[in-house]
C-alpha cells in the first residue's frame, strides 16, 4: 500500500560536519526503521572546532518544500531543530498549521548545553509564543528550561514547577535533559512530565567525553521516529533516551575536538 512505511521530517539546518542539525537527524531516523524526510531552512560550514559560516533559506523556497512533500508523502510525525529568527519560525509554524505532519516534537535550539545564548530575544520570544504551544514533546535542555519557563532551576522541586510552567505554554509533554556542571560525576537526571500529569526521571551514569555533539537533536529524533511507529510517549521518550546514552558511552574515533556521538551504538 502506498505510504504505508512510517515517514518522518526534521525541519532543521544543515550541518556540513555531520555530527549535529539536519544530518544527525536523518541519521537517528535511519537507525529505527522510518523514512526520514527533511525541510531545510538554513546550512551552516562546520566542524568539530565550531561554525565559521551560516546562511538561511528563503521563506518562500521553505514554504515550497512543505508543499512538496505535503502533495506526496504521508508524514507522520516531524520535528525543528535551530531556526534562526523570528522570520523563520514563523514560517514554519504557518506550515505546520496548514498542513498535517502528526505529532510534532521541538527541540527548542536556544542554549548550547554550555548556557551560551544561540537566539537573539526577539526570536526567543516568537518560539515562546508561537512554537512551543504546537509542540506534542518538547525537550529543552536545563538553560533553555529555565529560559522558557523563566525561573532558576536548583532543586528537583524546580525542575518540576519548570515542566508544569511548559505545559502552561501549551506543550503537552516535556522532557527536560538535566545540566551537568564541569567538575561534576555523578548520575545526569532528565524530569519527563507527560500530557495526562504522570511524571518520571530517567538516570544515567555521566560519560567523561567531548564527542557529544548532536545529543539534543538525536534525543527528539528518535521520540520523533517512535511517535510515527505509534509507541506510547513514555516508552517513546524512554527508549530515546536509552540509545542516547549508549550513542554517548560507545565513542567512535571522528574529528578532532567536539566529535559527533555514535549513531550505530547498540
Amino acid at each position: 500500500m502506498v505510504n504505508e512505511f512510517p515517514q518522518v521530517v526534521t525541519i532543521a539546518g544543515s550541518d556540513s560536519d555531520g555530527s549535529a542539525g539536519m544530518q544527525a537527524d536523518l541519521h537517528a531516523f535511519f537507525t529505527h526503521q522510518v523514512y526520514g524526510a527533511s525541510i531545510l531552512t538554513a546550512a551552516v560550514a562546520g566542524n568539530s572546532y565550531g561554525i565559521h559560516a551560516a546562511i538561511n533559506l528563503p521563506t518562500d523556497f521553505i514554504d515550497q518544500e512543505f508543499a512538496t512533500l505535503a502533495a506526496d508523502y504521508h508524514i507522520r510525525a516531524a520535528k525543528t531543530g535551530m531556526l534562526a529568527d523570528s522570520t523563520l519560525i514563523r514560517t514554519v509554524v504557518k506550515n505546520l498549521k496548514k498542513y498535517d505532519f502528526g505529532a510534532l516534537v521541538v527541540d527548542p535550539v536556544i542554549y548550547t548545553k554550555h548556557g551560551d545564548m544561540l537566539l537573539e530575544e526577539a526570536a526567543f520570544a516568537t518560539l515562546r509564543n508561537e512554537l512551543v504551544p504546537l509542540a506534542t514533546v518538547i525537550t529543552p535542555n536545563f538553560f533553555e528550561a529555565q529560559k522558557l519557563a523563566e525561573m532558576q532551576i536548583v532543586t528537583e522541586a524546580d525542575t518540576i514547577a519548570a515542566a508544569h510552567k511548559l505545559q502552561d505554554l501549551g506543550a503537552k509533554n516535556v522532557v527536560i535533559k538535566g545540566d551537568h556542571p564541569v567538575g561534576k560525576t555523578d548520575d545526569v537526571r532528565d524530569f519527563i512530565l507527560l500530557e495526562n500529569q504522570q511524571s518520571f526521571w530517567l538516570a544515567d551514569e555521566y560519560v567523561a567525553t567531548q564527542r557529544v555533539n548532536g545529543t539534543g537533536d538525536t534525543l527528539s529524533a528518535v521520540i520523533t521516529a517512535e511517535l510515527a511507529k505509534h509507541t506510547p510517549i513514555a516508552e517513546a521518550i524512554r527508549r530515546a533516551h536509552d540509545y542516547v546514552h549508549l550513542a554517548i558511552e560507545q565513542e567512535i574515533a571522528v574529528a578532532h575536538k567536539y566529535g559527533p556521538i555514535n549513531h550505530w551504538a547498540k
